[in-house]
C-alpha cells in the first residue's frame, strides 16, 4: 500500500475509542463549567473511572493489533487529514495518566469541596475544570499524529496548568505562575518555528509521513534544534528550569501533584516522539551525548539543593527537577553510533518505564506532603517530628514513593535502571552506568534526611515555634481518603517492576523483575549507605547538643564543611540560572548548539 493510506496500520471500531478518551475530560470540563457550584466536584469524579476504563479498554487493545489503533478525523488521511494513534508508548501513558488523575481527584474532593448551602467559591470550581483541562491536554499529547496538533494539545496543557500555580490568589504564587506562563510560552515559539521550517520543506506535519521524507538539509536540522529546545524548556530541564521550583512548591497539594506527575511528561513524550519517531535518523552522537549530560547535570543539581531545603514542597520540587534529568539519560543509550539511528529497544523501554513510575511515586510524595503540612500546620523539615503518629498514612505514602524513585526492588524504577543499565552495557557507555547508580545514591540521601526528622523523636526546644497560636490555628483533619489515595498510588509505583511490558514497550517478552535474593539485597543495601553518607555530608541539619551524634558530627568537621560549602555553591549555581537573563541566554545558546551537534555528522 502507498501514498497517504499507507499510514494507517490498524484502525476499526476501536479507533472511536481513542476518540472518546479525549471527549470524556473535555465534555465533562465543559458540563462541569455549565454547571458551577458543587455539581463541578461531582461531574469531575463521575468522569474519573470512565476515562479510566477507556484508557484501560485501549491499552488492551493495542497488542491485539500488532501496530497501533487510528482514527481519521472526518475520515481524510493525512497529509490532507488529521490522525489520532496509539502505539503501545501511548497506551501505557494514557492508563497511568487516569490512574494518577482519578487518585489526584480522590485526594483534592477534601481540600475543594463546597460546603452545603454555601455560595460557590473560585479555587473549588477552578480546580476541577483545570483537572479535566490537564488531563484533555495530555491524552491529546498522547494520540496526536501530527505536529501541528502536538502543538495545540501542548498549549492547552500549559494555559491549563498554569492558573493551577496561583489557585490561593497570594503574590507569590501569582509571580510563579506569571515565571511559569511566560517562559513556556517562549518555549511554544520555538517549537511552532521548528514546525513552520518542517512544513514548509514537506507540505506535511504527520509524524509517519515525516519520518519517510526527513533528510539532513538544515532547515530540518534547525527545525529539530529548536523544536527540541523549546520542549526543554515546557520540562523544566536544567538549565531551563527558572520556573519549576516556586510553582510546584507554591501551588497547593493536588496542583504540585499533578504539575510535577503529569505535566512536565506533556513535553517530554514529545520530545521522545521527535527523536524516536519523525528524525531518528538524524541524530549524531554529540547531539544525544549533550542531551544526557544535562539531564546528569539536573540530577547532580537537583539532588544537592534538594537536600539543602528547609521546607518539604521545597525538597521534592527540587527532587522532580533530578528525576526530569534522569528521564533523559536514556538518548544516549538508545543511539545507535553504527545504524546512525535512534533504536526502540531496551534504553527506551528504561525510559518510559521511569517516567511512569515517576509520575506515580512524585503525585503520592507531593499529597503526602501536603497531608502532612495540614496535620502539622507547616512543612519545615525541622520540625517533622511527630508527623509519623498525627498522619501515619501520609508518611507511609511518602516512604514508599521515596523508595521507588530510589529504584528498590521491586519498583518499576528498578527495572527501569536495570534496563538502562543494560543498555549501557551493550553500548559501552560506563560512564552513564554510574550516572544512573549515583542519582539512586542521592534520592536515598533526600528521603533519608526527610524520615529521619519525620520518626525522630520530638525535640519541644527545637520546635517550639510548631506550638504557637498562629501555627495551631493553621492545623487541620486529613482524612483516610486522602492517605489512602496517595497511599494507593506509592504502592503501584513500586508495583510496576512486576509487569511483562513487552506488549506495549519495545522489549523481548518476559522481561520483569526477576533478580536473586542476593542481588535484591545488594540492590537494597548499597543506594541506603550511599544515601546516608551523602546526607550526613551535604544535608541539611543540626546534630543534638550533647550525646554520640555530637561526637561523630565533630568526627566529621572537616569533611561535614566541606560539603556544607559544596552544597551552598550548588544552591547559588541554581540562583543565578533562575534568573531571567540568564535563563534567556541558556535558552538561545542551547538551540545554537544543538543545531550545531545536529550538523556534527554531515
Amino acid at each position: 500500500m502507498s501514498g497517504p493510506v499507507a499510514v494507517l496500520e490498524s484502525a476499526g471500531s476501536s479507533g472511536a475509542l481513542l476518540v472518546l478518551s479525549i471527549v470524556v475530560p473535555v465534555a465533562a470540563a465543559l458540563v462541569a463549567f455549565v454547571a458551577g457550584g458543587r455539581r463541578t466536584a461531582w461531574i469531575a469524579l463521575a468522569a474519573l473511572p470512565v476515562g479510566l476504563a477507556v484508557a484501560v479498554a485501549i491499552a488492551a487493545k493495542v497488542p491485539q493489533t500488532g501496530g497501533a489503533l487510528v482514527y481519521l478525523l472526518g475520515g481524510w488521511a493525512p497529509p490532507l487529514g488529521v490522525a489520532l494513534r496509539a502505539d503501545g508508548l501511548s497506551a501505557v501513558m494514557l492508563v497511568v495518566t487516569a490512574c494518577v488523575v482519578a487518585a489526584i481527584g480522590v485526594y483534592a474532593r477534601a481540600d475543594f469541596r463546597v460546603a452545603a448551602g454555601a455560595a460557590e467559591e473560585r479555587a473549588p470550581f477552578t480546580f476541577w475544570i483545570l483537572l479535566l483541562g490537564v488531563w484533555g491536554g495530555l491524552n491529546t499529547v498522547f494520540l496526536a499524529g501530527d505536529l501541528f496538533t502536538l502543538y495545540v494539545a501542548l498549549e492547552i496543557l500549559t494555559f491549563a496548568a498554569v492558573p493551577l500555580v496561583c489557585l490561593d490568589g497570594r503574590a507569590e504564587t501569582l509571580q510563579a505562575a506569571l515565571r511559569y506562563l511566560l517562559f513556556a510560552l517562549l518555549g511554544s515559539v520555538l517549537y511552532l518555528a521548528g514546525t513552520t521550517l518542517l512544513y514548509g520543506a514537506y507540505g506535511t506535519l504527520d509524524v509517519v509521513l515525516l519520518s519517510r521524507l526527513v533528510t539532513a538539509e538544515p532547515a530540518v536540522l534547525v527545525a529539530g534544534s529548536l523544536m527540541t529546545v523549546g520542549l526543554l524548556a515546557k520540562t523544566a530541564l536544567v538549565p531551563l528550569h527558572l520556573w519549576l521550583p516556586p510553582a510546584h512548591a507554591g501551588a497547593p497539594p493536588a496542583g504540585s501533584a499533578l504539575l510535577s506527575a503529569l505535566v512536565v511528561k506533556g513535553s517530554f513524550f514529545i520530545v521522545v516522539r521527535l527523536w524516536f519517531d519523525v528524525m531518528p535518523g538524524l541524530q549524531s552522537v554529540a547531539a544525544t551525548q549533550m542531551l544526557s549530560a544535562l539531564g546528569a547535570t539536573a540530577i547532580l543539581l537537583g539532588s544537592v539543593v534538594a537536600l539543602r531545603q528547609e521546607r518539604l514542597k521545597l525538597l521534592i520540587a527540587y527532587s522532580t527537577l533530578a528525576q526530569i534529568g534522569y528521564l533523559f539519560l536514556m538518548f544516549a543509550l538508545a543511539y545507535d553510533a553504527g545504524a546512525a539511528s535512534m533504536l526502540k529497544g531496551d534504553a527506551l523501554a528504561g525510559g518510559m518505564l521511569q517516567a511512569m513510575s515517576h509520575a506515580a511515586a512524585k503525585a503520592a510524595m507531593f499529597m503526602a506532603a501536603g497531608s502532612i503540612y495540614t496535620a502539622l500546620g507547616h512543612d519545615r523539615i525541622a520540625a517533622l517530628a511527630g508527623a509519623g503518629r498525627r498522619v501515619p498514612g501520609a508518611v507511609a505514602a511518602f516512604a514508599l514513593g521515596g523508595l521507588a524513585l530510589v529504584g528498590l526492588p521491586p519498583s518499576g524504577a528498578y527495572l527501569a535502571k536495570e534496563l538502562l543499565l543494560r543498555s549501557a552495557a551493550d553500548t559501552g557507555q560506563w560512564w552513564w552506568a554510574v550516572v544512573i547508580q549515583a542519582g539512586g545514591a542521592f534520592t536515598c540521601a533526600y528521603l533519608l534526611l526527610v524520615l529521619a526528622r519525620v520518626l525522630g523523636p520530638v525535640n519541644r526546644t527545637a520546635t517550639a515555634d510548631e506550638t504557637t497560636d498562629e501555627t495551631a490555628t493553621k492545623r487541620g483533619r486529613v482524612g483516610w481518603s486522602q492517605q489512602a489515595a496517595a497511599l494507593a498510588l506509592a504502592a503501584c509505583s513500586l508495583a510496576l517492576g512486576l509487569v511483562d511490558w513487552s506488549a506495549w514497550l519495545p522489549v523481548p517478552p518476559g522481561t520483569r523483575l526477576s533478580s536473586s535474593l542476593v542481588d535484591t539485597i545488594a540492590a537494597a543495601v548499597w543506594p541506603v549507605l550511599a544515601g546516608g553518607v551523602l546526607a550526613v555530608l551535604l544535608g541539611r541539619w543540626t546534630p543534638p547538643p550533647r550525646g554520640r551524634l555530637q561526637q561523630a558530627a565533630a568526627a566529621l568537621g572537616p569533611l561535614r564543611r566541606a560539603g556544607v560549602a559544596l552544597g551552598a555553591g550548588f544552591c547559588r549555581a541554581d540562583a543565578f540560572l533562575r534568573q531571567w537573563p540568564v535563563a534567556g541566554l541558556s535558552l538561545l545558546a542551547l538551540a545554537i548548539v544543538f543545531g550545531a551537534a545536529l550538523s556534527a555528522r554531515y
